[in-house]
């Protein structure tokens, strides 16, 4: 018996699927505990990345260990939902940076003013590891085949 020197393009896909879960669960972890320890609660703006994050880290390690139709929808909506939180957080921290250059520097504006908001105190980049984890997420679940099969509805449950 001959083994072929690689597995099928369908095993290989659903090898590099779980990798790519497997490293979006420990960003999940990494930027959920870096979120936590820079205390970033204040508000409830703040408090929307820790929330997703909270809620990926199970999703995700339900979808690693047991795939299926209703648990790949509900996670590309959460990773939707990654995606949405990281342009808003972004938005938010260059705008707190606005404010404040213009509340020290008045007569700033233009680039002069673009260029100090994105390397203000807030990071005005850093929500962008949101958007960076959904798209992964997103990228994860693409063409899985899991999405192929029907979902289980009450009436397919039902007994003739």
């Amino acid at each position: 018996m001959d083994n072929p020197p690689h597995g099928t393009p369908r095993d290989d896909a659903a090898t590099l699927r779980r990798l790519v879960l497997i490293v979006l669960t420990i960003g999940i972890v990494g930027v959920g505990l870096e979120l936590v320890l820079l205390d970033h609660m204040e508000d409830n703006w703040q408090w929307a990345p820790i929330v997703l994050l909270a809620a990926g880290l199970p999703v995700s390690i339900w979808l690693i260990l047991s795939p299926g139709f209703a648990i790949i929808r509900a996670y590309q909506v959460l990773m939707g939902l990654f995606v949405l939180s990281g342009f808003v957080g972004q938005w938010l921290h260059y705008q707190g940076n606005v404010e404040f250059e213009l509340e020290m520097y008045p007569s700033r504006e233009g680039l002069e003013l673009v260029w100090e908001a994105l390397g203000g105190a807030y990071p005005a980049l850093a929500p962008g590891t949101m958007t960076l984890l959904g798209l992964l997420g997103l990228v994860a679940c693409l063409r899985h085949p899991a999405l192929n099969s029907k979902p289980v509805s009450i009436k397919t449950m039902e007994k003739p």
